[in-house]
């Protein structure tokens, strides 16, 4: 198969490669590496990518064909090499007009450098803290700064999606936002989606429509 994706559950840049894969409904071999097992420091993983984090795709048949594979880390660059490598491939991840991609293109550095900070401070508290030591007043500081973050994103929705029609910036977002959602199982009551506006909401549940989203669901958020 020409495309192999190093994906591993939970990872939300990772988890955004493979929304992109189905999107474009590409075909790809799934190599699901373990973070507890110590696969991404393995030497043949390094040898892939030398920071030893995932996504990582492995291209034997793009551009350059009869050359050796191309590889390709970091989830923005992957999702833009997919949408220039096959661009007749599924739907478009990026739109056609200039402004509308370079939009897109802006909310994908938005979300990576504002909303998973924010994401991030929140699982700190819930998710990588033990029960025992959870410190309210920081828990309630970062669901509000989470919250606040996510809900900047209502002015930008443009119809039924962040761009107009769905796009990398929606699938950007989502597992990001997903992800800050998995802190209600551990922390019922802590009330993230309630506390989102209600546009934010209904997005959320037009991603959850989509066909191939339960195929890339965390396995162990089943």
């Amino acid at each position: 198969m020409a495309i192999t994706f190093y994906y591993g559950a939970g990872s939300p840049f990772a988890w955004r490669v493979w929304l992109a894969l189905e999107h474009k409904s590409l075909a790809y071999e799934l190599k699901v590496l373990s973070f507890s097992d110590g696969d991404l420091k393995k030497p043949e993983f390094a040898a892939l990518n030398p920071r030893r984090k995932i996504p990582v795709l492995v291209d034997a048949d793009g551009p350059g064909k009869g050359q050796a594979p191309f590889v390709l880390y970091e989830s923005a660059a992957i999702i833009e090499y997919l949408e220039d490598a096959y661009p007749g491939s599924g739907a478009p991840l990026f739109p056609g007009d200039a402004q509308l991609r370079a939009l897109v293109r802006r909310m994908v550095c938005e979300a990576d450098n504002y909303v998973a900070p924010a994401v991030n401070r929140l699982l700190s508290r819930v998710l990588f803290t033990p029960e025992a030591q959870w410190n309210e007043d920081k828990i309630a500081a970062a669901h509000r700064d989470c919250v606040e973050e996510l809900g900047t994103w209502e002015p930008q929705l443009r119809g039924e999606f962040l761009a107009g029609p769905l796009s990398a910036a929606d699938l950007t977002l989502y597992p990001m936002v997903a992800l800050a959602l998995r802190c209600e199982h551990r922390k019922p009551g802590l009330g993230v989606r309630a506390a989102l506006p209600q546009p934010m909401r209904d997005w959320m549940q037009r991603i959850e429509g989509l066909p191939y989203l339960a195929k890339t669901w965390p396995a162990h958020w089943k």
